[in-house]
């Protein structure tokens, strides 16, 4: 990505500056294969997986930059909600203006219908180096039993 080439530090508003930089904004993104995340700024990688064995469920999503302050899960329903919203904060001491700033706030949320399988008394979380890991038990009369033939 390249920075602004014209750095206007006037307070006026110049409407066809603005709807310039709005067409070039449209054409880097999809000349750059990016699409539009939820949050307006491009796209952002936070991929969710899903897994199984016999006795538990795992959700793992990625959120890089997110603290587990941020994070918020919550299990209702059968449904499986994950969100997070980071907000940058703000810095007195900072000097110096600012030509490109995207980083300030990102958010997350995506939701998950679980099967019946799911004990949702049981779930275990935890965020370690960018990646939520959520563990969910199986209920104990929904896991396979070997039946031996007598």
């Amino acid at each position: 990505m390249t920075l602004p080439t014209r750095i206007n530090r006037a307070m006026v508003f110049d409407p066809f500056e603005a709807t310039q930089r709005d067409f070039d904004t449209a054409l880097n993104r999809f000349f750059s294969g990016r699409d539009v995340a939820q949050n307006g700024r491009g796209w952002v990688p936070n991929s969710v997986d899903v897994r199984e064995d016999g006795d538990h469920l795992y959700v793992e999503a990625e959120l890089p930059g997110f603290k587990k302050e941020e994070v918020e899960i919550t299990l209702e329903n059968q449904n499986l909600t994950i969100s997070a919203e980071h907000k940058a904060e703000k810095n007195e001491g900072e000097k110096g203006d600012w030509l490109l700033r995207e980083r300030r706030y990102s958010r997350f949320l995506r939701s998950f219908t679980l099967p019946p399988t799911v004990d949702d008394q049981k779930v275990d979380a935890k965020l370690n180096d960018g990646v939520l890991t959520i563990t969910l038990n199986k209920r104990e009369e929904t896991k396979p039993r070997r039946i031996s033939v007598g």
